[in-house]
């Protein structure tokens, strides 16, 4: 969870708890008979490890004659659900439409820094394998199948590889090389990609081996653009981080990620050898078995 939807629970656990005392309930094991709620959940909100419902705030307000504060309350709540955007919410048209609105954001974007553990950075996937990401999105999240105008859009992307002055600064996990996306060919092709980009003058590419020595835990991929926003990408949500405080802890990692990358030659050979695995795997037609 993030710091700052973790402080606002917390805050809004405490002003809660301040609303029991102040009603003559003297522990929550009191609160929760009045409310016929389980001790734990009384606990759990109260110390900030769990969301109150709306329906929950209007309970806690009413036992503890406290109706005045429900609207301020409920408004909290709703700041913190606005904190994680729930990509079904976000996708629910389709993937082509989150897609577009990135394009804003990188063009105001000079410096970029980029951590994928798992996976090639969209902004330097080839069509082919942008495609096959897309398709398990789609079957993932059961939404409306754009995948093709999706591919589109993140190709257009890559216009800012070429344009103005920005700054990449890419790091990936050595499981990105290998993460299977469509096959032996379609990877084989997104690694020459990578090849190729790597020529590029304001592209620092570098590439965590899988044996290198950690000075903080992988986690989950995230985006930094400039030092105003960081996303963050997770299962159900992709959370947006702008408060400075934790942005600073996104650049933190991001350094300490960047001492356990090789660079250059050692990324060319890495990438060689990925490719070379890939040339060793059967394709899937080659695989199949044949018809009688």
């Amino acid at each position: 969870m993030s710091k700052q939807v973790e402080e606002a629970l917390q805050a809004l656990g405490a002003r809660l708890r301040g609303f029991r005392k102040d009603a003559g309930f003297a522990s929550g094991r009191a609160f929760a008979r009045a409310t016929a709620w389980q001790e734990s959940k009384v606990s759990r909100i109260e110390n900030g490890k769990q969301r109150p419902s709306e329906d929950d705030l209007r309970v806690w307000c009413e036992t503890t004659c406290q109706g005045e504060q429900l609207g301020d309350l409920v408004a909290i709540v709703r700041h913190v659900d606005e904190l994680w955007l729930e990509w079904r919410r976000q996708l629910r048209t389709g993937v082509e439409k989150r897609q577009r609105q990135a394009i804003p954001v990188y063009a105001r974007t000079k410096v970029f820094r980029i951590w994928h553990p798992t996976l090639i950075w969209g902004t330097l996937q080839t069509a082919e394998y942008a495609a096959e990401v897309f398709r398990q999105g789609v079957s993932y999240y059961e939404i409306p199948n754009d995948a093709e105008a999706a591919v589109a859009k993140r190709l257009e992307r890559q216009q800012y590889l070429y344009q103005g002055d920005r700054i990449f600064n890419v790091l990936l996990g050595e499981q990105a090389l290998y993460t299977n996306f469509g096959g032996p060919e379609v990877m084989k092709g997104q690694l020459d990609r990578l090849l190729a980009v790597m020529r590029l003058p304001r592209l620092s590419l570098g590439v965590v081996p899988k044996s290198a020595r950690t000075f903080i835990w992988p986690g989950n991929a995230f985006s930094m653009f400039d030092s105003r926003l960081v996303l963050v990408e997770t299962y159900s949500a992709e959370l947006s981080v702008t408060q400075p405080r934790e942005i600073e802890l996104y650049t933190k990692a991001f350094a300490l990620l960047k001492q356990s990358a090789v660079y250059g030659t050692t990324v060319r050979d890495l990438i060689s050898t990925a490719i070379q695995h890939f040339d060793q795997m059967p394709t899937d037609q080659e695989s199949a078995p044949c018809n009688p």
